[in-house]
C-alpha cells in the first residue's frame, strides 16, 4: 500500500510520566508492549541515545492543556466493535491475510488516512493547538464517511493521536498551543467500510534545532529501510535489525516496547514486529 506507515519511535528527551506530565498523553493503556503480547500496555521506558542531550535539556518540559469532550459521530457511520466499551482490546492472535477484495478496502482506508495525515500536517504551526488539529482531522474523516479509529479505543477521548516532543506515542490532543521548535507526531487511523487504515508522520513546527531535525530524519530513514526489507520470505527479525543498525549508527536508541502490528478488519493484530535487533 502506497501510504506512510507508523514511524519507528526514537527518543528525544526524558521519558514521559504517566499522563505525559498531565492529560496531554494517554493515561489509559494504549501502547503495544513488545515483551507482552496479551494486550496493549503503557510503555514508559527509553533507550538512551547520545544526540546533543545538553541542547535538548534546555527545552521546557511539555506542559499539558485542557482536554475537551469527545467529538460526536453521525449515527449512520459504521463504528468499530470496540466503541462503547472502555476495555482495551487484546492483540488479535490471528494474522490477517488479505485477498483481492479486502486489499481494495484496505487501499481505500489507507488512502483516506494518508490524505487526512497530509492535511493535518499543513496545520502544524506555532500557536495552533493539538485540539484544533483533532477537530480538523475528525471532520475530514467523518465527511468522507469514515470513523476515526482512536476515538473510543480503550476509552481514548480523541480522534487522532498528537505526540509532541518528549511524549513518545499516542498523545491526547488538548488546548496546549504548538510552539516554535516543537516536533509533533500525528498518528491517523480511519475505519472505512469495515477496515482500518493506519499511518503517522512526525512534523517540524517552525524553526527546529538541528539535533531534533536529525532525529526526525533518521527515524524516517529507519522506517524506509524497514519497508524495503518487507518481501515474501523475509524474516521478521531482519526488519528490526535494519532499524536498529541505522539508528545506532547515528547515536540513537530504539524504544523497545513499541512494535509494528498487523492491521485490517482488526485495529491491532499479529504479526507483532519488533523494531530492535532480536
Amino acid at each position: 500500500m502506497e501510504v506512510r506507515v507508523p514511524y519507528m519511535e526514537l527518543l528525544r528527551s526524558p521519558p514521559f510520566l504517566p499522563g505525559g506530565r498531565g492529560r496531554g498523553c494517554l493515561q489509559k493503556p494504549f501502547l503495544i508492549q513488545a515483551k507482552r503480547l496479551g494486550g496493549l500496555e503503557k510503555a514508559n521506558t527509553r533507550s538512551r541515545g547520545t544526540q546533543s542531550s545538553e541542547q535538548l535539556k534546555k527545552r521546557a518540559p511539555l506542559a499539558h492543556g485542557t482536554v475537551s469532550p469527545p467529538l460526536p459521530v453521525p449515527s449512520h457511520i459504521n463504528r468499530p466493535p470496540y466503541v462503547g466499551t472502555n476495555d482495551v482490546p487484546e492483540i488479535a492472535s490471528e494474522i490477517q491475510m488479505h485477498d483481492k477484495e479486502s486489499i481494495v478496502h484496505m487501499k481505500a482506508a489507507c488512502e483516506l488516512a494518508a490524505r487526512v495525515l497530509e492535511y493535518a500536517g499543513t496545520l502544524v504551526k506555532p500557536s495552533v493547538t493539538t485540539d484544533e488539529i483533532d477537530k480538523a482531522v475528525h471532520k475530514m474523516i467523518i465527511d468522507a464517511g469514515g470513523y476515526p479509529s482512536p476515538l473510543g479505543y480503550g476509552g481514548f477521548p480523541k480522534s487522532v493521536c498528537t505526540s509532541v516532543n518528549e511524549c513518545m506515542c499516542h498523545g491526547i490532543p488538548d488546548s496546549r498551543k504548538l510552539q516554535d521548535g516543537d516536533i509533533i507526531n500525528i498518528d491517523v487511523t480511519v475505519y472505512l467500510n469495515g477496515y482500518h487504515g493506519d499511518t503517522s508522520k512526525t512534523f517540524l513546527c517552525g524553526e527546529v534545532d538541528e539535533p531534533s531535525k536529525l532525529l526526525v530524519k533518521v527515524t524516517e530513514e529507519c522506517m524506509l529501510r524497514a519497508i524495503s526489507a518487507c518481501k515474501h520470505g523475509t524474516s521478521f527479525k531482519k526488519i528490526g535489525r535494519r532499524i536498529s543498525e541505522h539508528a545506532e549508527k547515528h547515536g540513537f536508541g530504539v524504544v523497545e516496547r513499541f512494535v509494528g502490528h498487523g492491521v485490517g478488519r482488526i485495529f491491532h493484530s499479529e504479526p507483532v514486529i519488533y523494531h530492535q535487533r532480536k
